[in-house]
């Protein structure tokens, strides 16, 4: 390593420091007068170059290193408050000479007004932490030489492009892609979106170009249309997108005078002015653009789902295989919906609805082809009055409305390729329309889907530790799809003048006369819309302990089932506005309504809800039924929460009771095993103390045993004791399971009381279904709701010891596993689990832990 340069000249930086101001100023100026992106950001970028490189080359280590402009300054684009992002790639570990010219080299830069980050590696440790850090590997992949040893930086490149696994990188960025989506809970309609990181913001342009540049598929849209990987047309619309995002941002950070992102409604007047957009006679300037803002990202979330099939068609060209047929419209193709012909929407119009119900209904599918996303959105004004009035369509529309999955999916994916609202007029006029109130965080479009989202939440078993009371309440809801229907229309009518309440009664009752609705069902959907805000109204704003205000507000609803559909509605609605506006006062208000008035409406006390109450007292009269005195449940039961009671069945929990009734305190592990109903397999039952890396020693004792399982159930007592029940199968042979239960007994409970070490399972092969068929992982942490918990959610292709290895998983990165519900479709696993832990927190470390269970499930 050369002697680096030893003297700091404060005259050399002052002079650096007047020119970068005046060359920001004169950028600034330009831009102002002529607005192009293009100029701007590599002007900028340019500028900085200069003045980096003229201080490197008075205080940088010598001509034997590298300066290397990394991350979005590498692409030779810079916002005007950008960090800057800088490595100095050295041949030898740096000595204290190296590290004092590196620290004189940054401290200059920061003088000058530039907001640095800097890192100082060699070849090998930027090899190193390339491959173990995808976010540097990202910021590598544009890295571009600014000065010095230009050997040492080739020899970099040829480095990291042979290191460089496209599959692999291919596969992070599209988990970093769902889970920034997930924290901006998968919609760009935020009133105040982040225009870099949110969905259908610039960093999805970003993501775009970054695996396009490792894959070698071209390094602008002009090229990758060349390649066929999108229409001429498309290329066009994402220069269009780039350049409006870019705007947006340039302008931000100049309205701001500092890297701000966010559109924050305290900027979005100011903004729209500076933009150049007016106001017209119904919307404010800020709302014209956010609309045209919230267009622009929906367009491109639109081309960047058919870019990233089209690239992991390109990337995975194995992954192919023969199109299965369904039917004379549409076949499978690498997991997704395909039409068989580019004019199936022409020759069949109703298919435009029929190919969202074929998702719901094949659950392998895990969306549509860009060349039926591509026709589907060029067909969609086919939906007309003629369509509308079609009864099979109307038919098809209410079968999606009522499947047992995929609703919110697919209306999601309804509105987002325009065909909800081509099929509800009304939904036209609430398309990407703000809402300005203290509570709404999302257009109203989209605060209706998270209403439906939310009342569909209350339906699924994953989400009963969320909403043990709605859950209840719903499943005892004869024909709960009805909430569907009101959550749709309660807000359609907004934005219209008026009450859109009473707006939005009429068009709820139009659409149930069109569909042919009872009634019964009709009264029940209008009075929804109508009094949709009525009970967090009576319950925020009146005293409850009122007699009188209870018996006005149970006049209104008459009867139990409306009171029940209301509350659910009402729940769903405050937790649909924002994820801050939910809280437990709020909840508190209006559970409290709720029992007041069911009670008045009953007559007596109130019961609790239909489902839980039926199937405790089930377990009850089972257990007088095997001679046990009445209360000999209560000392189990009440260390037991309504997850536990919502996931097993009265059979179950009056056999867990007979066993554990009078050993709710056992210091010994209790293990009890019986063959289930018509010899099919092995039920076994654990209760002991928690434990660490407890459901990595059961599984790994199962797998050992060759056991599948079938199912899980994981739960844990108030008085921290586990309580799991597993269903095994013996997929090999034909298991005499009866003559195996008092060896599980006996083996499983001495490996419990001895602290060895897990077993681990045998090694077993994937079935030839699944080799011919496979089935795409897919692996997903959220947070729930409450933000005390995360969700895993995961699908793969069974195969024996599949969950132990998911366990092992958790468990070596310090994760707590408090429920969990395996379920195993035929060769598909779709299994879901509840998380704490402290890294969850940290959005690297759950891209970490969704890595490795993603490796793992691949293996």
């Amino acid at each position: 390593m050369n002697d680096c340069r030893p003297t700091f000249d404060h005259a050399i930086v002052a002079a650096a420091r007047e020119r970068l101001a005046a060359g920001n100023a004169e950028l600034r100026a330009s831009y102002e007068a002529h607005p192009s992106t293009s100029k701007l950001l590599q002007g900028r970028a340019a500028l900085v170059d200069r003045t980096i490189v003229e201080l490197w080359r008075s205080l940088g280590p010598g001509d034997d290193a590298a300066l290397v402009a990394v991350g979005g300054y590498g692409r030779g684009e810079l916002f005007p408050y950008s960090d800057v992002d800088l490595m100095i790639l050295l041949r030898e570990p740096a000595d204290k000479q190296v590290q004092a010219c590196v620290s004189d080299l940054i401290s200059a830069l920061w003088d000058v007004g530039l907001e640095i980050g800097q890192s100082v590696r060699t070849l090998d440790e930027c090899m190193d932490v390339a491959m173990q850090d995808i976010t540097i590997q990202t910021n590598l992949l544009e890295a571009r030489l600014l000065h010095g040893d230009r050997a040492l930086f080739d020899a970099f490149t040829d480095r990291f492009r042979e290191t460089l696994d496209v599959r692999a990188f291919f596969k992070a960025k599209s988990l970093e892609q769902e889970q920034r989506y997930a924290r901006f809970n998968d919609t760009p309609y935020s009133l105040e979106p982040n225009c870099k990181e949110s969905p259908g913001g610039l960093r999805d342009l970003q993501m775009l170009g970054w695996i396009a540049r490792a894959a070698g598929l071209g390094k602008n849209w002009r090229e990758l249309a060349r390649k066929r990987l999108v229409t001429g047309g498309e290329a066009s619309e994402l220069r269009s997108v780039e350049r409006f995002l870019q705007h947006i941002r340039i302008r931000l950070h100049y309205l701001t005078g500092r890297g701000e992102d966010r559109l924050l409604f305290d900027y979005q007047e100011n903004l729209a002015q500076l933009m150049g957009f007016s106001a017209t006679a119904a919307k404010r300037a800020s709302e014209v653009m956010m609309q045209r803002y919230y267009l622009t990202a929906k367009k491109l979330i639109q081309i960047n789902t058919i870019l990233l099939q089209n690239y992991g068609t390109v990337i995975f060209p194995d992954r192919g295989g023969p199109a299965i047929v369904i039917n004379e419209r549409f076949q499978a193709v690498r997991e997704l919906l395909d039409v068989r012909h580019d004019a199936v929407f022409e020759k069949y119009p109703s298919a435009l609805l029929e190919c969202f119900l074929i998702l719901q209904q094949r659950s392998e599918l895990k969306g549509m082809t860009a060349r039926t996303l591509r026709t589907l959105w060029l067909n969609r004004n086919r939906i007309n009055a003629s369509f509308r009035a079609d009864p099979d369509n109307r038919a098809l529309f209410m079968q999606i409305l009522q499947q047992k999955r995929g609703i919110v999916h697919e209306f999601r994916r309804m509105n987002q390729y325009g065909i909800l609202s081509r099929y509800i007029v009304p939904w036209r006029k609430i398309v990407c329309q703000m809402q300005h109130d203290l509570f709404h965080v999302y257009t109203v479009d989209q605060h209706i889907l998270m209403v439906l989202r939310n009342v569909r939440r209350f339906t699924m078993g994953k989400h009963a530790h969320e909403y043990p009371l709605m859950t209840r309440l719903i499943l005892g809801f004869e024909r709960h799809w009805l909430l569907y229907v009101a959550a749709l229309f309660h807000d359609i009518a907004k934005g219209r003048g008026g009450d859109h309440s009473h707006l939005g009664m009429v068009d709820a009752r139009v659409f149930c006369a069109q569909h042919d609705f009872d009634p019964e069902d009709t009264e029940l959907v209008v009075w929804l819309v109508e009094h949709h805000l009525t009970m967090s109204n009576v319950a925020q704003k009146h005293d409850t302990s009122d007699p009188e205000v209870i018996q006005r507000f149970a006049d209104i609803v008459q009867n139990e089932r409306r009171l029940t559909a209301l509350y659910l509605l009402t729940h769903a609605d405050i937790r649909g506005t924002s994820p801050k506006v939910w809280n437990g006062w709020r909840g508190k208000l209006l559970e409290d309504l709720f029992f007041a008035t069911q009670r008045l409406l009953r007559g007596a006390t109130p019961q609790q809800a239909l489902g839980l109450d039926d199937r405790q007292e089930d377990a009850r009269r089972m257990l007088r039924y095997y001679g046990l005195r009445p209360g000999v449940e209560e000392a189990l039961w009440e260390q037991l929460d309504a997850v536990y009671f919502m996931r097993n069945s009265a059979e179950e929990i009056a056999w867990h009771t007979r066993v554990l009734y009078y050993r709710t305190a056992s210091e010994e592990p209790v293990v009890k095993a019986r063959v289930s109903e018509e010899d099919q397999g092995l039920q076994v039952m654990v209760f002991t103390r928690d434990q660490k890396d407890l459901f990595v020693r059961l599984t790994g004792y199962f797998g050992r045993r060759g056991f599948s399982i079938l199912d899980a159930k994981v739960h844990t007592t108030r008085h921290g004791y586990a309580l799991d029940s597993f269903m095994l199968q013996d997929p090999g042979s034909r298991a005499q399971y009866r003559d195996i239960v008092t060896l599980i007994e006996h083996e499983l409970g001495d490996r419990l009381r001895k602290a060895g070490p897990p077993d681990q399972p045998s090694s077993g092969r994937l079935s030839r279904h699944v080799k011919h068929f496979p089935i795409t992982p897919r692996v997903s942490i959220r947070p729930d709701e409450a933000g005390k918990h995360y969700i895993l959610s995961l699908t793969a292709a069974d195969r024996p010891g599949l969950l132990h290895g998911v366990a092992e998983v958790l468990a070596r990165n310090g994760i707590d596993l408090h429920t969990a519900k395996i379920a195993t479709l035929g060769e598909r696993a779709e299994d879901t689990f509840l998380l704490t832990g402290r890294g969850l927190s940290q959005d690297a470390h759950v891209l970490k832990i969704e890595r490795e269970l993603m490796d793992y499930l691949q293996v």
